[in-house]
């Protein structure tokens, strides 16, 4: 067997925007021996060359900081009417299944994805898309993952391609680029400029009538092949959570 990482490092970064930045408080062996003595144990017991135990405090990290998986409740409080799935309600049959990489890298930046850029790519590699799959959508944008203008750039996909997704019986899907739509700041600058109430976020707002999931800030997705893998991907269980960073693998036989 043979499995391929996924998902970017969670480390301190300081090219990472504000929104982005992680902290993790990394304790020394020589620290718990202290410890335990205040619990109560004498140094003369202390077992011999014991350094005591490393320990580490995550004292930040938004869940949406680094490799992560959207759950429903992120893009609205219902999906069709009913109330969304936190990340902890996600069935953990979505998270694991054979995977397909759809490959976007020829998009240019702020061009959206699009229903014919898969079926052309699909058609191109004689690939098709199964119910229960897991949907890779490579657009080359990881180089940028860890500068301050990762979520400046790239390409994302459309409020359609993602509906025609989810109809193909697709739960779970994802992206190398730092978000799900085009990019936010343009995004934000294109509402404005065309007075469009419905363009901002809209794939992600796909989600408000149509149940899914989608990751984020993939990496490495140029090591796969364009099918002949699985994936998995079980998010942390944090109880009500609109998102959890995940360990993303590629398993193959």
């Amino acid at each position: 067997m043979k499995i391929i990482d996924l998902s970017k490092p969670i480390r301190y970064n300081k090219s990472d925007p504000w929104f982005m930045k992680v902290k993790i408080k990394h304790k020394p062996h020589r620290k718990a021996k202290w410890l335990i003595r205040l619990f109560g144990l004498p140094f003369k017991l202390f077992p011999k060359n014991f350094d005591g135990w490393a320990d580490d405090t995550i004292q930040k990290m938004g869940v949406h900081s680094t490799t992560h998986i959207d759950a429903p409740w992120h893009y609205s409080a219902t999906t069709n009417g009913k109330k969304s799935k936190t990340i902890d309600e996600i069935p953990l049959e979505w998270c694991f299944g054979e995977g397909l990489v759809i490959d976007m890298k020829h998009k240019e930046d702020f061009d959206p994805i699009t229903i014919t850029d898969i079926e052309v790519f699909l058609k191109k590699n004689d690939l098709a898309i199964k119910s229960g799959m897991i949907i890779l959508v490579k657009t080359g944008r990881d180089k940028f993952n860890g500068t301050k203008d990762f979520h400046k750039t790239g390409t994302g996909m459309s409020a359609s391609a993602t509906e025609w997704l989810i109809d193909q019986g697709i739960k779970v899907m994802g992206i190398d680029s730092w978000g799900w739509d085009l990019p936010l700041p343009y995004m934000l600058k294109k509402a404005k400029e065309t007075k469009d109430s419905e363009y901002f976020w809209e794939a992600h707002l796909v989600g408000k009538h149509k149940e899914y999931c989608h990751m984020e800030q993939l990496v490495n997705l140029d090591a796969l092949p364009y099918s002949g893998f699985k994936i998995a991907v079980f998010p942390l269980k944090i109880v009500g959570a609109s998102a959890a960073p995940s360990r993303v693998v590629a398993i193959f036989d």
